[in-house]
C-alpha cells in the first residue's frame, strides 16, 4: 500500500477557510453592536421611568420633590440641605447606579421642569452625550411618549 506524501491541506487553503470564517464574524459581530445600542436606549427608557416612580414615592413621603439643588442624589442618600425630607426610608429610594444611564453619565433632573411645569423633566443625552441628536443620538426624555 503506498502513501500519498501531498494527503493534508496546504497553507493556502487553511489561509482561505480563515478568512471566510473572519468574514462570516465580521458579519455576525456588526448585527450584534446595533442590537447593543437599542438595548442601551430601552434600558435608559425604563431607567427613566423607575426614576419617575421613586421620585413621585418621595414626593408622597415628603409632601414635595427633592428641590433642584438636590437632585437626584436625595434619591439615593438622605439630604442634609433644606428643605429636609420629613420621612425618608432607611437605604433611600433607589441605588447609586440608578441615577446613572447606561453610557456612565448622571441622568438629568430640572424641577420645575420646562416641559412638565407642575412636577419635574429627566433626561439622558443619550449615547452621544451630547444635548439634541436625532435616530440612535436623540435624547431619551420623561416628556415624549414616543422616545421608547
Amino acid at each position: 500500500m503506498k502513501r500519498n506524501r501531498n494527503a493534508g491541506f496546504t497553507l493556502l487553503e487553511i489561509l482561505v477557510v480563515v478568512m471566510i470564517i473572519g468574514l462570516l464574524m465580521s458579519v455576525i459581530a456588526s448585527r450584534f453592536i446595533g442590537r447593543a445600542q437599542e438595548a442601551q436606549v430601552t434600558l435608559a427608557a425604563t431607567q427613566l421611568r423607575q426614576l419617575e416612580q421613586a421620585l413621585e414615592m418621595y414626593r408622597l413621603d415628603n409632601g414635595r420633590y427633592p428641590s433642584q439643588n438636590q437632585g437626584l442624589e436625595a434619591l439615593v442618600r438622605e439630604p442634609s440641605s433644606e428643605p429636609l425630607p420629613r420621612n425618608y426610608p432607611p437605604g433611600g429610594y433607589v441605588r447609586t447606579d440608578g441615577i446613572v444611564d447606561p453610557w456612565g453619565v448622571t441622568y438629568q433632573y430640572v424641577t420645575p421642569g420646562e416641559h412638565n411645569s407642575f412636577s419635574f423633566d429627566l433626561l439622558s443625552y443619550g449615547p452621544d452625550s451630547i444635548a439634541g441628536g436625532e435616530g440612535e443620538n436623540a435624547d431619551i426624555v420623561n416628556w415624549d411618549s414616543e422616545v421608547p
